[in-house]
Order: structure tokens, then sequence, then C-alpha cells
């Protein structure tokens, strides 16, 4: 099963970007996520729509944050990258008349909605700053 890491992997860009006193490239982005550039220009591209990073361009360009990590949520980050499911359970429709598979559907599907429900209230109370703080950041990053 595949998993979308996009998230994870925007938040932790986020958080390089708050320590980095310079903007940072897409290539440097890439090389610290093991993608390819297109996708961290893609990515950053989504945030920079919603107000979340800034891009400049030429020598000494790249991208960097244009709000502070504490005015930046996890549901934010969600949000903007998509508001995908954050599960990748999946129901199943090959036995539609089934009253048995229509039963099972309808019981998965509302615990997950409420599951999905809570978590993104949770990640709605989570700033990007409060993340910052459960590290010590390295010498030289």
């Amino acid at each position: 099963m595949r998993k979308d890491s996009r998230l994870s992997r925007a938040l932790h860009v986020l958080i390089h970007l708050n320590m980095s006193d310079r903007p940072v490239t897409s290539e440097k982005m890439a090389t610290m996520l093991l993608t390819n550039p297109v996708v961290a220009r893609r990515t950053m591209a989504l945030l920079r729509d919603q107000g979340y990073v800034r891009s400049s361009k030429g020598h000494n360009g790249g991208w960097s944050l244009a709000k502070p990590l504490s005015a930046i949520t996890l549901l934010d980050i969600h949000k903007a990258l998509g508001d995908s499911s954050v599960f990748t359970i999946g129901l199943t429709d090959e036995h539609a008349n089934c009253v048995i598979e229509r039963a099972v559907n309808r019981t998965l599907k509302d615990a997950m909605n409420q599951a999905e429900s809570i978590l993104l209230a949770r990640f709605g109370e989570i700033t990007l700053d409060q993340l910052s703080e459960d590290f010590t950041p390295p010498e030289n990053s």
C-alpha cells in the first residue's frame, strides 16, 4: 500500500527554511528529501499559492518562509497540499448489490470519517513552531 508522505516532507522543509538564514534552492530541498527538484518546486508552489512561503529568482534565490511558524498549523499545510484523505484504507465496490458489502462499507466509512475529523481538528491545534521545539538544531545545518 502506497503512503502519501507529502505532509511530512513539507513540514520537514518548512522547519529547515525557518532555520536557514538565506533562501533554500529546490535542488537543496530535493537532496534533503531524496527526490527530484521538480517535485520540490511543485510542492513549494502549492505552499506559495497559500502564502506560507515565497520564492526569489536569480543568484542567491530560492524559497523562504512568508509567515512565522507560529502562524502555520499542520491543518494549514494539509489543506495547501490538496486536503487529501488522511487514510489510505479504501472501500470495496466490487459487489455493490451485496447487502453485507454495503453494511461493511457504511460502517467503515462512518468510523473513518469520525477518526479523520478528530485527527484534522488536532492538526488545527498544532503550529509548526511546536514541531521545532522537539529538537535541538545542529550547529552547522
